[in-house]
């Protein structure tokens, strides 16, 4: 079938928007209809050629749609269900896997890294009949796009679907990098560092577990407003002032908990420094591959410091995302204001520039017909 899809053939180039064949589904693949795909800071690390990817790659992984089909051998999934994207699949076999943490499998990496579906090969085809990549399975700016079965996960039909598709990221990474990977506890004093999709949902669900006191760092001051509506009690702007002797100043001590929620080498400077004694520096930001961040580590054991990475917030997807649907539909997660703007697939290019320039505040998501 016929498709329309954001393609990415050079890094550091603008999409190419393209007209793509789909092929069907296969053994225990499925095809979705896309309605909306949120734009996330990975898939501009992408355009910029900040993570390593396979070339062309059609981009896109936080996605919500209605199945339009079902290849052979799926059992889990029908034709009509709503739908949202998982794009860590978990082979159940690898080390990682056997652990419980099938959000770390590396079973699957080639596939997940090089953009292929699981055998290896590809569903689309440009207009010459060459290959074009799977972006995380996904290749979620496209009108419609065929992912295993396993990365398929169904929602309840009353659920928006502009803000479900933030299921699929931002939100369980938040969430997730909160309960599972930091474990916050009420009382603690947390600082959040990088406002973006996935920092107001740090922020939120430490807002959630009472955090106290929340602090906000951000480098623009727009993101103040959304900052204290998800529950910061302060808001520093890092690009005015050294939040760190703010923070100690707020708190008497360095933080309990520490978020860097961009990846930003500054930024995870200054949230170490922010960090007190027997506290913890959580990492969900991406650092483009190429960069380094240089911290004085003296402090690392002398402080009895600990670092943490947090992938997808340690979720379990098929278990976790629907708890998360849950509390949306009670309004605890506050969705309906992180969804700031709605674009079109033409307009791509011009929402990656705005988020170059740091113009966007809350999620921006591509809306389809």
């Amino acid at each position: 079938m016929k498709i329309r899809a954001a393609v990415l053939r050079e890094f550091n180039k603008p999409l190419s928007i393209e007209d793509l064949e789909l092929e069907p589904p296969k053994e225990k693949e499925v095809l979705i209809k896309y309605l909306y795909t949120g734009f996330c800071h990975t898939d501009l690390h992408q355009m910029l050629g900040e993570v390593n990817i396979g070339l062309p790659q059609v981009i896109g992984h936080e996605t919500a749609g209605v199945v339009e089909a079902v290849g052979p051998g799926v059992k889990k999934i029908h034709k009509g269900d709503h739908v949202i994207s998982d794009f860590i699949v978990s082979c159940g076999k690898c080390p990682e896997c056997l652990k419980g943490m099938g959000h770390m499998c590396s079973g699957y990496l080639d596939a997940f890294v090089q953009g292929t579906m699981l055998d290896g090969t590809s569903r689309l085809k440009d207009k010459n009949g060459d290959m074009v990549k799977h972006g995380l399975y996904v290749s979620g700016f496209s009108t419609h796009g065929v992912m295993p079965e396993d990365g398929v996960i169904p929602i309840r039909k009353d659920m928006p679907l502009d803000q479900a598709c933030l299921m699929a990221c931002c939100v369980p990474t938040g969430w997730g990098t909160v309960t599972n990977i930091a474990n916050v506890q009420p009382g603690d004093s947390v600082v959040v560092y990088g406002l973006g999709g996935v920092g107001l949902n740090v922020l939120r669900a430490a807002a959630l577990r009472q955090a106290n006191p929340l602090i906000a760092v951000d480098i623009e001051d727009a993101r103040e407003e959304i900052a204290k509506d998800f529950g910061a009690t302060h808001f520093i702007n890092n690009a005015k002032e050294d939040p760190v002797p703010r923070v100690k100043e707020i708190l008497g001590h360095g933080a309990d908990i520490v978020f860097e929620a961009i990846g930003d080498p500054g930024a995870i400077i200054q949230a170490y420094w922010s960090t007190g004694k027997l506290g913890k520096l959580v990492i969900s930001g991406v650092t483009p591959q190429d960069e380094t961040t240089n911290l004085p580590l003296f402090r690392l054991p002398v402080h009895q410091l600990t670092i943490m990475g947090g992938l997808y917030g340690g979720i379990r997807p098929h278990t976790d995302i629907p708890k998360l649907i849950e509390l949306t539909m009670k309004g605890d997660l506050k969705l309906d204001k992180l969804v700031t703007k709605k674009f079109r697939l033409e307009e791509i290019n011009d929402v990656a520039e705005a988020m170059i320039k740091r113009q966007i505040t809350g999620r921006w998501v591509c809306e389809f017909d």
